[in-house]
């Protein structure tokens, strides 16, 4: 190889590179995305809370009297009224207490009618000078302690009546009665809880606020001679199943203290449960409209993503670019998001395709198929 070779391979490196220098990087494909109008309108401020339902009453049925069950008149779970029998213990031994009682009262009556005549009959004789003043004062003394022993024992032939009354237990609530737990032939006490009574008509919703909650409208809380029946805002009932009970309640009772392991607010409601469906011991989601918070700028949650303890929207330019913003974010309504700072009222925000986007990324913007959650918003 010659000199002419080698400046011969040289201008092609040379060329190549110059050409290499001269072509320009390929234009960036814009991205196409889905927006949504931001849109402000006048909103409810609703708060949602975990509740427990729970029998606006409930009564343990315990016995009154110790003797061994006889037999069970209720069906388990079933409504029963007030007065419905429920238990029988076993009353012979409390039928032959009242028995001996009455006898005992019967032997008292019978030394109070004796007594009585004794001074009948003394009270004359003691004025003639025929008896002493002693034995008048003895038959008074006497029929003073017939009496007494009279009153004591008919006191007795009602407790004897009572208890006999007691082997025969009743509800004392119209309600949902539960399962058993005595069975036929146990040996029961005062202490035995039989079963419990609940009146599920209306069913108690009980719910804890936050502190800050409370402090938001503490006025309205405490303010003086607050009717129960208008204590608080009307609740809505959201089922394990996603459904909303039908029947609305009502708030009417806040407790005196703020939990200290909780820092929360016991607030108690009531709703009508006509039909039963309720019952005590299920959680559901308790919703409330507590403010209207007017002209705020509303947007679609999946337009809203969180980074690094922040919330961040990607808004679609006027000049075809993607704008990442922070934003401060308010409450929830329904599948809308509310936004405090950041964004302009008619300005598109971006709700699909977020992940492939970065600030300055070219974009085609489409608007989101209706019924977009704005446009339902906005109905």
């Amino acid at each position: 190889m010659g000199p002419a070779f080698g400046r011969t391979v040289l201008a092609l490196a040379l060329l190549s590179a110059a050409a290499c220098a001269r072509r320009e990087p390929p234009p960036v494909r814009p991205i196409e995305v889905q927006v949504t109008p931001v849109v402000q309108r006048d909103v409810p401020v609703v708060g949602e809370w975990i509740g427990t339902l729970d029998g606006s009453v409930n009564a343990d049925i315990r016995p009154k009297v110790e003797g061994y069950l006889l037999r069970q008149f209720y069906k388990e779970g079933q409504f029963v009224h007030r007065n419905a029998p429920l238990f029988e213990i076993d009353p012979r031994q409390f039928r032959a207490a009242l028995e001996q009682a009455q006898g005992t009262l019967a032997r008292a009556e019978a030394q109070f009618a004796k007594a009585t005549k004794d001074v009948e009959r003394f009270t004359p004789l003691a004025a003639q000078k025929a008896i002493s003043q002693q034995e008048l004062d003895n038959a008074l003394a006497a029929e003073r302690e017939a009496r007494g022993g009279v009153a004591a024992a008919g006191a007795a032939v009602r407790q004897a009546a009572l208890n006999l009354d007691w082997t025969r237990m009743t509800s004392p609530i119209e309600g949902i009665v539960g399962i058993a737990k005595a069975q036929v032939g146990d040996l029961v006490n005062t202490q035995t809880v039989m079963t419990t009574v609940s009146t599920v008509d209306p069913i108690r919703v009980t719910v804890g606020i936050s502190e800050r909650e409370y402090m938001d409208r503490a006025s309205l809380i405490n303010r003086a001679n607050y009717p129960t029946t208008e204590r608080g805002p009307s609740l809505e009932l959201i089922l394990g199943n996603g459904s909303v009970f039908p029947e609305k309640g009502k708030a009417v009772l806040v407790d005196r203290e703020v939990n200290v392991k909780t820092g929360t607010l016991t607030v108690k409601g009531f709703f009508p449960n006509p039909h039963n469906i309720l019952r005590p011991g299920q959680y559901a989601r308790v919703r409330a409209q507590l403010d209207v918070r007017p002209g705020a700028l509303l947007v679609p949650q999946r337009a809203v993503t969180e980074l690094q303890g922040g919330t961040r929207v990607a808004v679609a330019g006027t000049d075809g670019k993607a704008e990442i913003r922070a934003v401060e974010v308010g409450p929830r309504v329904g599948d809308l998001w509310v936004i405090e700072k950041g964004l302009r009222a008619g300005e598109n925000v971006i709700v699909s395709g977020l992940q492939y986007l970065r600030p300055g990324t070219p974009v085609t913007a489409k608007l989101a198929p209706a019924p977009s959650p704005v446009a339902q918003a906005t109905r």
